[in-house]
């Protein structure tokens, strides 16, 4: 048998990968471990059966295009414009791909509200994502794993750990691809971030046709700012790909309603 140390390591570098990190931060303050609970076991049952309830979203036909890289600990990894194109499919825009991943995170939302109401628990989603180059390669002899590296994944990070709880924080990048597709986008202002300093940031919201703000960037609900009722059981607005006219009914091209950075510090 080969040694394994000794093959070929498989990577590949992309240009343009939509990177999304979705954390449930208080679910530390759910997790106990006790005789009642089997200690910690339950707690971990119902951490699993969120995981799983992401993994069943993740497989829509409309969702086909998203890869799971991995959870790390409550926290769900995933990206967007890495699966390959066969000749006869036509490769999809960035702006189109990034759409998507929008789209499943508002959705995990939904998900996150129902598994709330189901089990009388409050736990809260803060999403983050950027867009950039990344490296994708498999490492490991024992238990390889598939995984993407690079400065594009380490700011998705810090999207989701400076971000505001119950809330979609994107990178300038991100709002800039998006800025024409039906969201509504709310300028946080600068926002410190490890080895990047300070960095302008935004909140992402979904609109409804007329331009109306259908997915609350307020924290004022318990059950989370997106709400049961937004996508489930219909599918997603297309984003407009580039050079083509945003369709009758969506909102014009706008660089997104400006928030202080006082404002937000407010609100979070």
């Amino acid at each position: 048998m080969s040694n394994p140390r000794n093959m070929d390591l498989y990577y590949q570098s992309y240009s343009q990968v939509g990177v999304m990190f979705a954390s449930i931060p208080n679910f530390n303050d759910f997790y106990i471990e006790l005789d009642g609970n089997n200690m910690g076991v339950e707690c971990l049952r119902l951490l699993n059966e969120i995981i799983a309830d992401f993994d069943e979203l993740m497989e829509k036909d409309f969702y086909k295009d998203i890869e799971k890289i991995k959870t790390i600990g409550s926290t769900y990894m995933a990206a967007v414009g890495l699966a390959p194109t066969s000749g006869t499919k036509a490769k999809k825009s960035i702006s189109s791909h990034l759409s998507t991943l929008a789209d499943f995170a508002i959705e995990m939302f939904d998900v996150l509200d129902e598994i709330n109401y189901q089990s009388y628990n409050d736990f809260v989603l803060r999403v983050g994502i950027n867009v950039g180059p990344v490296v994708a390669g498999v490492i490991g002899a024992r238990r390889p794993q598939y995984d993407i590296w690079g400065n594009t994944v380490n700011v998705a990070s810090r999207m989701d750990s400076t971000g505001v709880q119950g809330r979609i924080q994107v990178t300038e990048e991100v709002h800039r691809l998006l800025r024409r597709c039906p969201y509504h986008f709310v300028c946080r202002g600068k926002v410190s971030v490890k080895g990047k300093g300070e960095m302008l940031t935004y909140f992402l919201g979904r609109t409804d046709g007329n331009g109306s703000q259908i997915r609350s960037l307020g924290l004022d609900r318990k059950m989370g700012p997106y709400g049961r009722a937004g996508l489930q059981g219909r599918r997603p607005p297309v984003c407009p790909m580039p050079g083509v006219s945003v369709r009758a009914g969506l909102p014009p091209h706008s660089p997104g309603q400006y928030l202080s950075s006082a404002a937000a510090g407010k609100e979070a």
